[in-house]
């Protein structure tokens, strides 16, 4: 599969999760595929659960892509996931094997504020913000 391709079938992934296409969204994943949460210590075995784990979050969710970057089997898409309007800012790494994900790893942070020690040195985005 080459990088135009596996770029093209993150965008449609990305777009179906943002959608709730539950079927489109897990097209990309392997059967065997494993998903893994380091900061909750969870993970996930198999297409069919990944899914079913999705399906089940009760939280409306939305996805804002901000970057995907990569080339061959190693993919990195950096996203805001807001659950319920809560923005949360996180990395999917992932790992292709004949074309389609073995491999997933989500890091996710929350928004804060700058520290004011550093206050006149930085720029502000226009990110989202914490409440």
């Amino acid at each position: 599969m080459d990088d135009l391709t596996v770029r093209a079938a993150l965008e449609r992934h990305w777009l179906a999760s943002d959608a709730s296409d539950f079927k489109v969204e897990h097209e990309i994943y392997r059967e065997d595929a494993v998903l893994d949460y380091p900061q909750s210590g969870e993970r996930i075995r198999g297409r069919h659960n990944i899914q079913e784990s999705r399906c089940l979050q009760p939280n409306r969710k939305r996805f804002t892509v901000q970057r995907i970057i990569g080339s061959g089997d190693l993919w990195v898409t950096e996203f805001t996931l807001a659950y319920d309007g809560r923005p949360s800012y996180a990395v999917s790494i992932m790992e292709f094997r004949d074309g389609l994900v073995a491999n997933e790893t989500q890091y996710f942070a929350d928004p804060f504020e700058p520290g004011t020690s550093r206050a006149h040195l930085v720029e502000r985005t226009g990110e989202l913000r914490s409440s």
